[in-house]
């Protein structure tokens, strides 16, 4: 093993991501919650998605949503409408009624794959493969870390996941493709964008404390186009 390796194995699980709400030690705050809206937040994980889901849930019913495939009319998730075995995160095959399509908000956070790759996928045994399997990854989501290097290929298929919800395409419905990167700067952006209420109180809050990136030279190549990609993109694009 050489030393890159073995610095890997040893520093994966200090790679550490918290964010919290700035809410939770107030109890004075007024609520927001409106029953009849829905949020779906959708991502590949490490992006966010929890405390976004968290910070949603203020004012809806938020669903996190792992699943890779956005579909051509917006569907239910879940076990919901169904009594298909459809996983919590994935959509499942109901249509939502196009009367209620304007009480849905469909949300697509992403973020650089690098620090996500380090943050979700990768364990010091092994890859986390649950969440890969979520994600919808090939294999099972039995994909290592070293498969990625060795291969020199996206086999976590991120850029895949991007374009399915970032390209523009036929949908009843839009989707708001949202930089990881710049939300924490632009949360009343965001607010607006969205049609929130902008209570400051609310906000989410980053902790972040990011560590080495082992292997960073192959994987920014492997990952050159989609960086380009969503480097390319504003903080907030509807599609």
């Amino acid at each position: 093993m050489n030393q890159g390796s073995f610095n890997f194995l040893k520093n994966i699980n200090s790679y550490n991501h918290q964010v919290t709400t700035g809410h939770k030690s107030n109890t004075n705050i007024p609520t927001y919650f409106d029953k009849n809206m829905h949020y779906y937040v959708c991502s590949y994980g490490g992006c966010g998605s929890t405390v976004l889901t968290e910070y949603l849930s203020h004012f809806g019913n938020v669903y996190h949503i792992h699943d890779r495939n956005p579909p051509a009319n917006l569907k239910y998730v879940g076990k919901n409408k169904t009594n298909e075995d459809v996983y919590s995160e994935w959509f499942n095959s109901v249509d939502i009624p196009n009367t209620e399509l304007k009480n849905y908000k469909i949300i697509y956070i992403y973020r650089n794959p690098l620090p996500v790759i380090y943050s979700r996928f990768a364990k010091p045994t092994g890859p986390n493969i649950p969440h890969l399997k979520n994600i919808m990854c090939d294999n099972g989501g039995n994909l290592a870390l070293y498969d990625i290097i060795h291969s020199k290929k996206d086999l976590y298929k991120l850029e895949e996941f991007f374009d399915n919800y970032s390209s523009k395409k036929e949908r009843n419905y839009q989707i708001y493709c949202v930089k990881y990167e710049q939300f924490w700067n632009n949360i009343s952006v965001f607010n607006q964008v969205i049609g929130l209420p902008d209570i400051k109180l609310l906000y989410p809050r980053k902790y972040e404390k990011p560590k080495p990136i082992y292997f960073e030279k192959q994987l920014k190549s492997i990952y050159t186009n989609l960086i380009i990609k969503m480097s390319n993109m504003k903080f907030i694009e509807i599609v």
